[in-house]
């Protein structure tokens, strides 16, 4: 992974080079509600300059066309075609659970009713109509009656369990105001009063993830996120490289603690980062580990800081190198708290 590369005469290279196709989440990377986040966009526009840029969202409250022209609206180029979403994953994971113009019951807003239609089912929203599955995304319109409806809906059948597919299962999103509560905790819920699990589409599934490489056609696709949970271990789980950005739901904390299959190819403060040199890790002997001028070292139980730097970005990646480097869990080491705050 890049954290672990060694110096090379020629120098680092970008998290860019050798990219033809960048694909990003939203939430978090490019916005927080409706703002664009800080540099989001200057970055995109200059990648997209000399390569195909893509975006891929869990969020499943809007339709593919209203997040390009959010898009637009925040000064990016792209169309409905750009956006790969969770209800479009989610859609085709339907398709094969449900005979064709079957009755879905949509627990969901505008952007996934969009899709369930376009794909020929029939949209209700009772349980009393005998759907033949039930879909499941985030909305913030979301209540418990439509809860409520879900779960009659998936219990009460003693011959066949009726299919429920839920786009997602992120337990936050990322807001103007804060963190909130993502569809993870909706489909808990209906989890909570029917005892069962939905088959999820998006993200960490692979299943969003290669419908983008096959729609842009990427042969060395970048992913970028915010959290690790679904963005980094999905790209990990596609085979992706990617980038943990620094600008929404994850951060110091739950990278230094990431698992094997949550850690990211690159770390950046913002999207700037995509075209500046990535730093280099350099791993002595001892096992101490130096990016830029900070140096991170694991003593017995005790992860060390020989050296804060000038830069406190590369003594996180230090430390995450150091920490992942040695195999270690992260609750059999001590912590200074000055790496994780």
């Amino acid at each position: 992974m890049a954290l672990f590369r060694r110096s090379r005469e020629a120098g680092a290279s970008t998290p860019l080079d050798g990219v033809d196709v960048v694909l990003a989440d939203l939430d978090g990377v490019v916005y927080k509600g409706q703002a664009a986040i800080p540099h989001a966009v200057e970055s995109l526009n200059r990648a997209a300059e000399t390569r195909r840029v893509g975006y891929i969202t869990n969020n499943a409250s809007r339709t593919d066309a209203s997040v390009a022209e959010h898009l637009g609206e925040l000064g990016l180029t792209a169309a409905p075609s750009d956006v790969v979403t969770s209800p479009q994953a989610a859609v085709r994971l339907l398709a094969e659970h449900v005979p064709a113009g079957a009755s879905i019951l949509v627990v969901g807003g505008d952007g996934l009713v969009d899709e369930v239609q376009k794909a020929g089912f029939t949209v209700t929203r009772s349980a009393e109509d005998e759907p033949a599955a039930v879909i499941q995304g985030f909305s913030p319109e979301i209540g418990w009656a439509q809860l409520a409806e879900a779960s009659f809906a998936l219990q009460g059948r003693s011959d066949t369990e009726r299919p429920w597919i839920a786009t997602n299962t992120d337990w936050t999103i990322p807001v103007a105001r804060g963190i909130a509560p993502g569809n993870g905790t909706l489909v808990s819920a209906v989890h909570t009063a029917v005892g069962r699990l939905p088959l999820v589409a998006g993200k960490p599934e692979v299943a969003i993830f290669e419908e983008a490489v096959a729609r842009f056609g990427a042969k060395k696709p970048l992913f970028i996120g915010d959290r690790l949970d679904t963005d980094i271990v999905g790209a990990n789980r596609a085979g992706i490289e990617s980038v943990l950005v620094l600008t929404g739901v994850d951060g110091a904390k739950q990278l230094i603690a990431a698992d094997a299959n949550s850690r990211p190819t690159y770390i950046l403060r913002d999207l700037r980062g995509l075209e500046e040199p990535y730093p280099e890790s350099r791993v002595a002997r001892n096992g101490a580990v130096t990016v830029g001028d900070a140096t991170v070292t694991i003593d017995g139980d005790d992860v060390k800081i020989v050296s804060e730097g000038g830069d406190e970005l590369d003594l996180l990646r230090a430390a995450c190198a150091a920490i992942w480097n040695s195999g270690r869990p992260i609750y059999g080491l001590q912590v200074p708290e000055r790496l994780y705050s």
